[in-house]
């Protein structure tokens, strides 16, 4: 299908086309119709600030304008993309939503398949988020309110390189306190592989289970919300029901948000101001958000599920 001409969308068009670049189609007008209100909101944003050496190791940080009586929370979001796609810059209008909420968001790319697999997009995501803790406060962020978040194949890497410790562990620094993670529409437990790219990307067989979140809850793992459309088809939502249960288990804090005929994009697509009223996204996040002590919650582990060895190797 060729990329849509840029030309006046309905409401109702807009979400349909942003439903469909979010799944993986072409369609620049979409994001450019959400992401334009996005550029009117009241915040500063810095782009392409280096977290590290290569060009695909920068983020885009946005701050609220307003003044705050304190630090802010920090939210570090992970687009999605199938592992394969994807640019911080069509997701100004997550950033601004957040900066809306009041707090400080921070953006990141990071490399694709095929350009390296799963250990070296999983390092990137290590990079960003020590680099956004250790430069929390320049932004005015408090570093121990730290929040992964992310959508679909974004939302797996803000789940496993929080419940994998050995990735934080792996950047030669102490883990950086996470408060809590935010999934939407994330796959967590999605064994049996079944795409010849996912079982190259995440292979040899003998490391399947080393892509699989749901394989790390842990004792201890940081409170987190679960956000899934019931009518996803993409992602299946019993990846988040299934980590939910995985992490009570445990004796983690999880509040899983089941969203009754929603599909995979709208969770995140609710974050913009055109399909807000879509689902409750933005106001599970806050009170989500308001109700983590973030000096309390996600106390780093001492090591990995099964022990301390290192990162899956590329």
């Amino acid at each position: 299908m060729p990329c849509a001409s840029l030309a006046p969308m309905s409401r109702r068009t807009l979400i349909a086309s942003l439903a469909t670049v979010l799944t993986g189609a072409c369609s620049r007008a979409a994001f450019l119709a959400v992401n334009v209100p996005a550029v009117f909101g009241s915040y500063t944003r810095h782009t392409d600030v280096a977290y590290g050496e290569g060009a695909a190791r920068t983020l885009d940080v946005y701050v609220p304008d307003a003044k705050a009586a304190g630090p802010r929370p920090l939210v570090v979001f992970f687009y999605g993309g199938r592992w394969t796609f994807g640019d911080k810059s069509d997701y100004r209008f997550v950033g601004a939503a957040l900066a809306g909420l009041g707090y400080v968001a921070m953006l990141p790319n990071y490399r694709h398949y095929p350009d390296v697999k799963l250990a070296g997009f999983m390092a990137d995501a290590a990079a960003a988020v020590d680099w956004a803790a250790a430069h929390a406060s320049e932004y005015g962020a408090d570093p121990k309110w730290l929040f992964l978040m992310g959508h679909s194949a974004g939302a797996h890497i803000a789940a496993l390189v929080t419940l994998d410790t050995r990735y934080l562990l792996a950047t030669g620094r102490p883990p950086p306190h996470i408060a809590g993670v935010i999934g939407l529409s994330g796959p967590y437990d999605f064994l049996p592989l079944t795409d010849a790219d996912t079982e190259d990307m995440f292979g040899p067989p003998d490391q399947y289970l080393e892509s699989q979140p749901i394989h790390f809850a842990r004792v201890g793992a940081p409170p987190m919300l679960l956000i899934h459309g019931m009518a996803d088809d993409t992602v299946w939502p019993k990846n988040s029901i299934n980590l939910a249960a995985a992490l009570r288990a445990k004796g983690a804090t999880v509040t899983l948000k089941l969203y009754p005929k929603l599909g995979h994009p709208d969770p995140v697509a609710a974050l913009s101001l055109p399909a807000r009223g879509r689902a409750p996204t933005l106001a599970d996040i806050a009170s989500f958000v308001a109700g983590v002590d973030g000096a309390a919650a996600g106390a780093p582990a001492a090591g990995a599920a099964g022990g301390v060895s290192p990162p899956p190797s590329s």
